[in-house]
């Protein structure tokens, strides 16, 4: 019994780094600069010249645009070199692992620009006022919720402009990324 209990312990403790590695969500947006489909990579450089390398699995999802839809897996589902991306991914040890890239710019997912005038992170939900008053209600992704732009919506003493991307579905719009800075 103390021998069964003990193993449990020590198995619980090995797994218990790999499961938090896992649970490490983040964000990150720019420039597709090269796939590799056959190592199962994406290059995506940032605005700040730093170049990352994210591997991509056959469950890794794609959104935004027509030509995602009507492309093949084998192409990662349309993304060129030069397409501006938004890759939510998971770091295990030294690998990034790419679970989805939003195609974001040009023939992407919508946009819509405001002012934050709530985030609700548990219901998933956001309200954006536009320049022209108007208030736009979007439900956010579990992703968009939990990794992107954590830091904005806090109370910082000012109104945060963003860029909201999103998709519809079922008549609702459908948060997939967001950035400060419309």
């Amino acid at each position: 019994m103390r021998i069964s209990l003990f193993l449990s312990f020590t198995l619980a403790l090995v797994a218990l780094p790999g499961f938090a590695a896992r649970s490490a969500l983040s964000v990150l947006d720019g420039t597709v600069e090269k796939i590799d489909a056959g190592a199962k990579t994406i290059v995506v450089k940032t605005a700040d010249g730093a170049e990352h390398t994210f591997h991509f699995l056959d469950r890794t999802a794609v959104h935004g645009g027509k030509a995602m839809a009507a492309a093949g897996k084998e192409t990662l589902h349309g993304l060129n070199e030069g397409t501006h991306v938004a890759v939510h991914y998971t770091t295990r040890g030294a690998v990034d692992t790419a679970d989805e890239i939003d195609h974001l710019g040009q023939d992407g997912l919508k946009t819509s620009e405001g002012t934050i005038k709530q985030i609700d992170r548990g219901a998933k939900t956001m309200t954006i006022s536009a320049a022209d008053g108007t208030e736009q209600t979007f439900r956010l992704t579990g992703r968009a919720a939990a990794d992107t732009a954590k830091d904005i919506g806090k109370d910082t003493g000012k109104a945060a402009k963003v860029t909201v991307y999103y998709t519809e579905d079922a008549g609702k719009k459908v948060v997939h990324f967001f950035k400060e800075g419309a």
